[in-house]
């Protein structure tokens, strides 16, 4: 039996759905979101090497966000695929007020969370983290483009969207599509929807991405006679842009989530390593795949010279799911390990809290609370075995 792609998949889902809606009725004022959300995988397929566990690999064990989700097409179809899924639209602007989305949840028996959210004003998302965060014809519907997607960016891993771009002026008169700008649409410019924001050139789409804390890792453009010729508001001038990314504000680490006590990164040197200070008391959360008996703890940090200048040393402490460690003193700057042994732990999420003696701050220049720097660019600072 041939091997099904992930757009195998979504092309049978999306053939399951439109059978589905012709036996759902909707209220007689509405209907249904007239636009194919799924044919967009055709893009993340060749992303991922035409391989649907690569997706599951992206996603590991956490939920899915599917922002802007129209009738939730690509949510019910990452649940038919074994994922948890939230969907966030907002109702005025929603094709049908999420009617939709509602009674496909209510005809497919779905689990998936529906939640109604302004963004672009409050950017408060259902859950504290995402695997991977679909976005697709969302982001020229923002008017605050950059604070939605810094804010995805500390809250998901990844994330895969698609928006229209534009190279030229409507007039044809002006080209910008090498430069780091993007087209302001009126009201009734671009398809009599005054939702329409901004368009941006492929040069502003990427650094707008860059700046705002994601690393992409695939990019590719689809529509009109190509991206060179793409302007903000002709039907024959739509291309569209297709981003596969990953954050630089979250662990790169599937199974690994920052809790309390942590600070943003660090921008100095973002490009090529990410460091978070910790507060004096932080936490974090693994999910243990398997029972270990016994279970050691190691955590990698860098202690910097500053915290021990009114001191001689400084002592941390753990727990592991409430059941203390032992305490390690350490009285040199530089790279340290913490490790200690519980006799056993039972696999799912564990709960592992750290206490430091001591902190900086906050200060006159530095209103942070300072305890230790832990660099997350390469291997995993924190570690079960």
């Amino acid at each position: 039996m041939p091997h099904s792609t992930l757009f195998d998949l979504s092309q049978d889902f999306h053939r399951h759905l439109k059978s589905v809606k012709e036996k759902t009725p909707l209220d007689s004022r509405v209907i249904w979101y007239p636009w194919a959300s799924l044919a967009a995988f055709k893009f993340l397929d060749e992303f991922l090497d035409h391989d649907p566990e690569a997706l599951k690999r992206r996603i590991g064990s956490d939920p899915v966000l599917d922002l802007g989700c129209g009738d939730g097409d690509v949510a019910f179809f990452l649940e038919s695929l074994g994922a948890r899924v939230d969907t966030v639209d907002n109702a005025p602007t929603n094709y049908n007020g999420l009617l939709g989305v509602r009674a496909l949840k209510q005809a497919l028996g779905s689990r998936v969370g529906i939640h109604v959210a302004d963004v672009d004003t409050r950017p408060n998302l259902p859950a504290s983290f995402y695997g991977l965060t679909i976005m697709l014809g969302v982001l020229y519907h923002l008017k605050n483009p950059f604070l939605v997607l810094e804010t995805l960016s500390r809250h998901s891993r990844h994330i895969f969207l698609s928006t229209r771009i534009a190279a030229v002026t409507p007039d044809r008169k002006l080209n910008f599509g090498a430069y780091p700008l993007a087209y302001l649409v009126d009201e009734r410019e671009l398809n009599q929807d005054a939702t329409n924001y901004w368009i941006f050139s492929e040069e502003s789409l990427k650094r707008l991405l860059r700046r705002t804390g994601w690393n992409i890792t695939h990019y590719a453009t689809s529509g009109g006679s190509g991206a060179a010729t793409a302007d903000p508001v002709s039907p024959q001038g739509d291309v569209r842009a297709y981003v596969l990314a990953e954050s630089r504000m979250t662990s790169p680490y599937t199974g690994f989530h920052l809790q309390q006590g942590w600070h943003a990164p660090e921008h100095h040197g973002m490009e090529y390593g990410i460091w978070r200070w910790t507060q004096r008391r932080f936490s974090v959360t693994l999910d243990l795949t398997a029972a270990l008996a016994p279970a050691t703890l190691r955590f990698l940090f860098h202690l910097p010279e500053p915290v021990l200048a009114e001191h001689r040393s400084l002592t941390l402490r753990a727990t592991v799911n409430g059941a203390p460690l032992p305490p390690a003193t350490f009285s040199t700057a530089g790279e340290h390990e913490y490790s200690g042994t519980l006799p056993s732990l039972a696999s799912g999420a564990v709960q592992i809290d750290f206490e430091l003696d001591r902190a900086l701050g906050p200060s006159e220049k530095d209103q942070r609370e300072l305890g230790v720097l832990v660099d997350f660019s390469a291997a995993s600072p924190l570690m079960l075995a």
